[in-house]
């Protein structure tokens, strides 16, 4: 998820001028890349204190939603599974690929599992379907086929995509706020929504995320590094003194009070609480199957856009714009998604905050090594972590929405019907419906059916013509009788 406009990438160093560090020169080829220890030294931390916000974001999302039991997710057990997953995976990306791109729970895949999966299954079944997606993307690395599948589906499906998560996550974040709310039905009113929990904006805490979102915001135009966690922490700290002077009644899933011990030890109660299959008996095989595709498709195009995206930054592409080694990457991509999963953090993917690394000097994965050791520590600062309340936090959601939006709706072939329609319908659809699921296969449906009305139907390859017939009888099944 991106945060803020990278910094100017500074000129690498000849790399004869650079120093040689032995063993771990050579093997991250630091030298090589033209860098140095430094500049990888504070590229790691850049990285971290850009993408950190999400040890406090992934634990509101996950853990705002109740199963098909009624369970809830452990807030504190969140924050240690969010953290050592990123750890885990950010250091395995760094020594395996050899890139500076770090990884952690993703947002928009988190909303697929906490907002679809898990209200109609239970969590270990939810999280199993997420290890399910991980191997299956390692089986399509390991047979070459990941990136033919992305090549099915046209470029401007892929934007729309991105663009209709970005604003999913902003209506996600606008909710989870008390920003708007839900009209009752009791309203008797066609308008689904209302500003605030009456239809008026008031309280400290709408007023703490309103300031937050403005900050947040000025500071990504500021281009400051670390802008969504600035934010975060100045948000918190004012809800702190907020709370401490003013009777709030309610700051709704955490209350910012600071804890009397800000550090703790794990709670990894939450690690290996995974069902692989038990969660096609709850939903059928075809329903499972989708999910499991859901989650797929949408890390399928969150990390492809990524790794090309800051591979391309680090001037770590050839002359083709293509980078060597992307396999080991995108195995470990993969590799992440499972773990994830394992760690019920639910699906974990690169991370374009990692921009922000590549813009303090950094080229290889020892970059990573540092991110990922600073995430280790985080696991002892839980009860930091869940002191900051959703209206310190969500403003992230808002700004991630936008950036993530910003850079797509250009690249969208407007002038083709045949794509903007089904683009337009992928993009609104996801918001409008809650739902990631619906808007990708009803994007679908509608390029198929576009493509062949105009007498195309050579130009829709294989893949989305099956893809967009098991969508179809998804949504027919009620109708037939079997849902």
């Amino acid at each position: 998820m991106p945060t803020s406009a990278p910094a100017k990438v500074p000129a690498p160093e000849q790399p004869g001028k650079a120093p040689a560090y032995g063993a771990l020169d050579r093997h991250f080829k630091i030298s090589e890349r033209g860098s140095t220890l430094a500049r990888e030294v504070r590229g790691g931390f850049a990285t971290f204190f850009a993408m950190a916000y999400i040890i406090v974001l992934n634990p509101i999302i996950l853990g705002s939603t109740k199963d098909m039991y009624g369970h809830q997710l452990d807030n504190g057990q969140l924050v240690t599974a969010t953290a050592l997953t990123a750890a885990f995976t950010t250091l395995l990306m760094g020594v395996i690929g050899n890139v500076p791109i770090a990884l952690a729970a993703g947002l928009g895949v988190n909303s697929v599992v906490a907002l679809q999966l898990a209200p109609r299954m239970s969590w270990p079944d939810a999280m199993g379907m997420v290890v399910l997606a991980g191997f299956v993307v390692m089986l399509l690395v390991a047979s070459g086929l990941r990136e033919r599948v992305m090549n099915a589906v046209p470029f401007s499906l892929r934007k729309a995509i991105s663009i209709g998560i970005g604003l999913f996550i902003m209506l996600i974040g606008l909710v989870d706020s008390g920003f708007v709310s839900r009209i009752p039905d009791a309203a008797h009113t066609t308008v689904p929504l209302q500003a605030g929990a009456d239809g008026h904006l008031d309280g400290w805490p709408v007023l703490v995320f309103v300031l937050g979102v403005l900050l947040t915001l000025a500071l990504i135009v500021r281009k400051v590094s670390g802008a969504i966690l600035v934010s975060i922490v100045t948000m918190t700290v004012l809800a702190a003194i907020v709370d401490a002077v003013a009777a709030v009644p309610s700051w709704g899933l955490t209350t910012p009070q600071w804890p009397g011990n800000p550090v703790a030890t794990p709670d990894f109660g939450l690690i290996g609480q995974v069902s692989l299959f038990g969660g096609f008996g709850k939903v059928g095989v075809l329903t499972g199957v989708l999910f499991v595709f859901t989650v797929l498709l949408s890390c399928f195009f969150d990390a492809m856009g990524t790794i090309m995206g800051v591979s391309d930054e680090a001037k770590l592409t050839d002359a083709r714009g293509q980078m060597p080694g992307i396999n080991k990457v995108l195995f470990v991509d993969g590799v992440a998604v499972a773990v994830g999963g394992a760690s019920s953090s639910s699906a974990t993917t690169c991370f374009v905050e990692s921009t922000a690394g590549v813009g303090e000097g950094a080229r290889t994965g020892f970059a990573n090594v540092i991110t990922g050791a600073l995430f280790g520590a985080a696991l002892f600062l839980t009860p930091v972590a869940t002191m900051v309340p959703s209206q310190a936090a969500t403003p992230a959601l808002v700004a991630v929405g936008f950036l993530i939006m910003a850079g797509s709706v250009k690249e969208i072939d407007w002038a083709d019907h045949t794509l903007a329609i089904p683009a337009f319908v992928t993009m609104l659809m996801m918001p409008f419906t809650y739902s990631i699921t619906n808007g990708i296969g009803m994007g679908f449906i509608t390029f198929t059916v576009l493509r062949l009305a105009a007498g195309r139907a050579k130009e829709v390859p294989v893949a989305m013509y099956v893809v967009s017939a098991v969508f179809a009888f998804y949504y027919l099944m009620p109708a037939l009788g079997l849902l």
